[in-house]
């Protein structure tokens, strides 16, 4: 299967299929014919998988770095960068982000600013990444201060969605992906019931096909691209306590996830939406068994403090919320009626 990202110029296709990886050179030789030499972003642990087959047909460096969050740092884009100069790497070249979606982040971003700009491609090994974190060109590293403040936009020239490699996945990895996938279910206002008749092909491809539509239609997030972020608002105000050193045992998808539990549940204090469609959430997000609760004492201040600096935000607080037309990104919420909601939804 094969989903076309349709961004002016820069146009690409997200391959998706059993062994799809080893499409890699043919990738390079069609979108980056003048590379001579190529990158490899990969985390340790992921080296050492069985499906680490990758041919390039050119020159080929291997850069690791760490699993995960820990990764997307400036210190690791300055230490990435000073590899590329070290190895000769050039503006011609190209870099390969090989993991999920922390990985592919990192890389895009370093790619995006090694001398102003190299060609990156990615393959994606996760569901995250598969599904949401590979594709739209969206790359950023974190700050203490919150997730994925420092990036930049910078589409990649292919992506491959091997799925192969999904089975080597921990399973919290696998569900954690899932919380992406609920998002995209949600926001194409399907139902639990139509999940017992798709298989995780299908819903894969779903996903990759509306962030494609979304991307092609907004790349820089001035419209209805925002509405991807639905449940990160409240996802990425966990993920900043988890940085800053409250100890939250929470991934990604399941704060997203956490995240579409509560937006739901303000859209319906809001008027927006009534318990039907709070109950319809419920029901997607517990099919997968992903959490609809808060992952330990947190609280609603330190929340409310890190969703005020969220990407959305204008010096405001700003979430993605449903209503009965489907969803739309609704600015200047008053700091009670949220603040409310949290201490309803748990918050300290």
């Amino acid at each position: 299967m094969r989903v076309r990202v349709d961004v002016t110029d820069r146009a690409y296709d997200v391959a998706i299929g059993d062994g799809v990886r080893h499409e890699l050179a043919s990738l390079i030789a069609t979108r980056v014919p003048d590379a001579q030499m190529a990158a490899i972003i990969v985390p340790a642990s992921l080296r050492q998988q069985p499906w680490f087959d990758l041919t390039t047909r050119i020159e080929t460096v291997i850069i690791e770095v760490p699993d995960g969050e820990s990764a997307k740092t400036l210190a690791h884009i300055e230490s990435l960068c000073e590899s590329f100069v070290a190895h000769g790497l050039s503006r011609r070249d190209v870099v390969i982000g090989v993991g999920g979606g922390a990985t592919t982040d990192l890389a895009g971003f370093a790619a995006a600013v090694y001398q102003r700009g190299v060609a990156v491609a990615h393959v994606a090994t996760s569901l995250v990444a598969q599904v949401d974190a590979a594709i739209g060109g969206k790359t950023a590293v974190n700050l203490a201060a919150g997730k994925n403040l420092v990036g930049a936009f910078h589409q990649p020239v292919g992506v491959l969605c091997d799925l192969e490699t999904l089975s080597t996945l921990p399973e919290r990895e696998w569900r954690c992906g899932q919380g992406e996938v609920a998002k995209c279910w949600l926001l194409e206002g399907r139902s639990a019931r139509e999940l017992s008749t798709t298989s995780s092909e299908d819903w894969i491809t779903a996903a990759v096909a509306l962030k494609s539509r979304i991307v092609s239609a907004d790349e820089r997030e001035g419209g209805q691209r925002a509405l991807l972020n639905y449940g990160h608002t409240l996802a990425h105000a966990l993920e900043a306590q988890k940085l800053s050193g409250v100890p939250l045992d929470v991934l990604h998808g399941e704060a997203v996830a956490i995240g579409m539990a509560f937006a739901v549940r303000l859209a319906l204090r809001l008027g927006r939406v009534g318990t039907d469609t709070v109950v319809a959430h419920d029901d997607v997000l517990a099919h997968w068994g992903l959490p609809t609760t808060l992952p330990g004492p947190v609280r609603a201040t330190d929340l409310l403090a890190a969703m005020a600096k969220d990407k959305k935000a204008h010096h405001n607080l700003t979430f993605v919320l449903p209503d009965a037309d489907g969803f739309s990104v609704v600015p200047d919420l008053p700091f009670d009626t949220v603040n409310a909601a949290l201490l309803d939804f748990g918050a300290l």
